[in-house]
């Protein structure tokens, strides 16, 4: 399909730079599989959702990715910023590096004044590289952690600065398998006490993780979705999980994914019935319209880029025009884009 199928022109003022707080006053938009829209809050979550109703949420919690370095060439040094994107081994990610034309394979980058290193293994298109590193395992966690910078998105990061309560509010209350450089953003919205109100409800709860990568906020520059790379992530479902969520889907319960990092990586381990299967590996799942859904029924998520993956994906999920409808109705009625911003619970058509 063209990407310019799926631009739309979205106000400046209309990007959260702060959540929403108390985050369930944050605004919901409700988009059911047909009829009119519903504006509502993320507080009448409960309301929205069935007893019985599972929802499925991501535990991946996010790491300091963003690295500040050098790159010493004889008795020259240059600056360079580095986004880990995707773990590839105990001494080993993937990662972007700006300024990229100039780096070469083998040379060595330098972070926190030295206090840790990088070979660089190979070099790719895009600015994209694979580290090695001169540790390994949890001792070049605990250097990431201390040399590291919280990678904020860059439509917010280009805005302010990172500060303190970022640390915070980038990182969702259920937060625990690390490895992520970027949030699942869609989980911001939920506190201790909504977790509660669907508990009430009935809802039903689980986890899973998708390491969500940088490559999230690439712009799409192929002018047909067919040209256009997904970078991989990393995911898992357990044995329990699936065979809990198979159980719902056999007894005609719901599966509503929180974020769309918990919709791929449940795409992914369903075969083509909608059975799920335990998975563990990366996923590179590009879902655009006419992709044909196996195993959720209902989508939790945020009001996301024109033209990126994530809006494609929303479209397939309920339709394109109806989703180009839903944002003009969100950007009319005042409602907050992006990472921090308002949320919207999609049903599927």
């Amino acid at each position: 399909m063209r990407v310019d199928l799926f631009d739309f022109d979205l106000p400046e003022e209309r990007i959260a730079l702060r959540p929403a707080l108390p985050r369930e006053s944050a605004k919901l938009l409700h988009v059911p599989s047909h009829g009119a829209f519903e504006d509502r809050r993320v507080g009448d979550l409960p309301d929205l959702l069935r007893p019985g109703d599972c929802l499925v949420f991501n535990d991946t919690r996010v790491i300091p990715a963003r690295l500040a370095g050098v790159r010493r060439r004889g008795d020259t040094m240059a600056r360079v910023e580095v986004t880990l994107h995707m773990r590839l081994g105990a001494d080993e990610w993937r990662a972007f590096v700006k300024p990229a034309k100039r780096i070469d394979a083998g040379e060595t980058l330098e972070f926190g004044d030295g206090a840790l290193t990088a070979t660089i293994a190979d070099k790719r298109d895009g600015g994209e590289v694979t580290l090695r590193f001169d540790r390994s395992g949890a001792a070049l966690d605990a250097a990431i952690a201390e040399v590291g910078i919280l990678p904020l998105p860059p439509y917010i990061a280009a805005r302010r600065a990172v500060d303190a309560q970022d640390s915070a509010d980038y990182q969702t209350i259920y937060a625990r398998e690390e490895g992520a450089v970027a949030a699942p953003t869609a989980g911001l919205h939920f506190t201790p006490e909504l977790m509660a109100h669907l508990q009430e409800r009935g809802v039903e709860t689980a986890f899973v993780t998708l390491h969500v990568g940088a490559g999230t906020f690439l712009p799409v520059k192929a002018d047909d979705t067919a040209q256009h790379r997904m970078h991989a992530e990393i995911g898992e479902i357990d044995a329990t999980t699936a065979d809990r969520l198979n159980a719902a889907r056999k007894e005609g319960r719901r599966i509503v994914a929180v974020g769309t990092t918990s919709l791929r990586l449940l795409e992914s381990a369903a075969d083509e019935d909608g059975t799920l299967h335990p998975f563990r590996k990366a996923t590179d799942i590009f879902i655009t319209p006419g992709y044909r859904f196996r195993a959720v029924d209902a989508l939790w998520t945020n009001f996301h880029l024109p033209r990126s993956t994530l809006f494609m994906l929303v479209s397939a999920f309920s339709g394109l025009e109806r989703m180009r409808a839903a944002y003009e109705h969100a950007i009319a009625g005042g409602y907050r884009f992006y990472s921090y911003g308002d949320a919207c619970l999609l049903e599927r058509a």
